[in-house]
């Protein structure tokens, strides 16, 4: 599953970069790696109930929940990072179903084109995941097609923190 990671990774990676959304040294932003985890165990039965019926909704998600966190580290860490499920804390604002406009508009506060423009990228790099993760030879409903999702849930969750971040200015550079 490593690979696959890896490949998710450097697809999103080579996408996001040649639209000039992320820099070519990603940041390093452990606070925000540090909830994956919790986040990932509160996400997974909504995410997975929706995967069938709404996949690249249910992939794409968690790049809007990655965006969030950054948003979240760079205003608010002290408050934020107490809560005890940050996935909660998004989704129950207006559900499961409008958690992407909530992001969009109450959290990185977009409106007009960039609203629609983000809505764009992140379905793009959703459905992208997405061709990916159907061309892997693993049978519905096993270990190894439950271990392929959370890949790239992972990776649409760090790619969600790296393009706010840099939104909101944080360039990462050799010293």
């Amino acid at each position: 599953m490593e690979k696959f990671e890896e490949a998710i990774h450097q697809d999103l990676y080579s996408y996001l970069l040649s639209l000039k959304e992320i820099d070519e040294r990603l940041p390093e932003c452990p606070d925000i790696e540090e909830k994956w985890e919790q986040i990932l165990k509160a996400y997974l039965p909504d995410g997975i109930k929706e995967f069938n019926n709404y996949p690249t909704a249910s992939l794409g998600w968690m790049m809007y929940i990655g965006m969030a966190i950054a948003s979240f580290w760079d205003t608010e860490w002290s408050i934020y990072s107490r809560i005890e499920d940050l996935y909660a804390y998004l989704r129950d604002k207006r559900g499961f179903d409008n958690m992407d406009e909530y992001i969009r508009e109450e959290i990185l506060l977009l409106n007009g084109e960039a609203y629609t423009d983000l809505e764009k990228l992140t379905g793009e790099c959703a459905s992208r995941v997405y061709n990916l993760f159907c061309h892997q030879p693993v049978e519905a409903g096993t270990k190894e097609a439950f271990n392929a999702y959370v890949s790239c849930l992972h990776q649409l969750y760090l790619a969600g923190a790296a393009v706010q971040l840099k939104r909101m200015g944080y360039h990462m550079t050799k010293m």
